[in-house]
């Protein structure tokens, strides 16, 4: 199966569950997203290295590009509207969420190079 099928399969609810299948993926792994962002972001202010900063930046905007993506691609696969019981507005939510864990990571890569002492740009 190629990727853009298996991403189609995963935003259309896949072959068990009904439409909001997809969604409720799509906004797990953007509070997944969100969750690494903040993680990141705390270990970047920090003084003390308790982890990669650097790694779980790049992580979070790896996973919340991919819940945008899924939401977005949800968003274009559901038919009907909102309260249709299709996850139409779960996938709504899942965007600004999905984007919120690109913005904490690219926000922790930021403060993770300034602290190493190299130049931004």
């Amino acid at each position: 199966m190629h990727t853009s099928a298996a991403l189609t399969v995963a935003a259309e609810g896949g072959i068990i569950g009904d439409g909001r299948t997809g969604a409720n993926l799509a906004l797990g792994t953007g509070l997944l997203g969100l969750a690494i962002g903040w993680l990141a972001l705390a270990r970047a202010g920090s003084r003390i290295s308790m982890g990669n900063a650097r790694t779980n930046g790049m992580s979070a905007i790896a996973v919340g590009l991919a819940g945008t993506a899924l939401a977005v691609l949800h968003l274009a696969t559901s038919s009907g509207g909102p309260g249709t019981g299709n996850g139409l507005v779960g996938a709504i939510v899942a965007v600004p969420l999905g984007l919120g864990a690109v913005l904490l990571g690219r926000r922790a890569l930021t403060r993770s190079r300034g602290a190493t002492g190299r130049s931004i740009g």
